[in-house]
């Protein structure tokens, strides 16, 4: 596989999956209740705070709809960003600074996690949850960042 392919490729995925994770916020209430109702998924530690954040969900949606709307602008922030790396599958060696400020973003989730987490009552194996995505994240990225620096030296045909 040709270095290019391998960027567009990794690209992609990235891309998809970043877009999904997205678009999971858009129906969170009814995702928490299909998780409560299958608990063998989730460990008991975790069960009681999960049925507390779908309690004050149920509560708020149906109190305050339009807090709901923030979920709607996170989801829709996934998508944007995901859009972002359009670029990268274009030209790759001219839009390398998307994978840097990608990588500085996926950097910047520890410090807000271990900040706000614990300002908001989040849970540890949250936090850590959520690290693990900016973690997973870097992965790709350093690949595509490492190709992209070795298509940057390949001689132009």
């Amino acid at each position: 596989m040709t270095l290019l392919k391998k960027i567009r490729v990794t690209v992609i995925v990235f891309m998809v999956l970043l877009a999904l994770s997205g678009i999971t916020a858009f129906p969170v209430e009814t995702e928490l209740s299909w998780l409560l109702k299958h608990p063998s998924l989730i460990s008991d530690s975790m069960e009681a705070w999960l049925q507390n954040c779908y309690a004050a969900l149920r509560h708020t949606n149906a109190s305050y709809p339009m807090l709901a709307y923030g979920y709607d602008w996170l989801a829709f922030a996934h998508l944007v960003i995901a859009a972002a790396f359009i670029g990268v599958y274009r030209d790759p060696v001219r839009n390398k600074w998307i994978i840097d400020w990608a990588i500085v973003a996926c950097l910047a989730v520890l410090p807000l996690a271990f900040i706000a987490g614990p300002i908001r009552q989040i849970p540890v194996f949250h936090i850590l949850i959520d690290c693990s995505f900016g973690l997973i994240g870097l992965l790709p990225l350093f690949l595509c960042r490492k190709w992209i620096g070795q298509l940057e030296k390949t001689p132009a045909i």
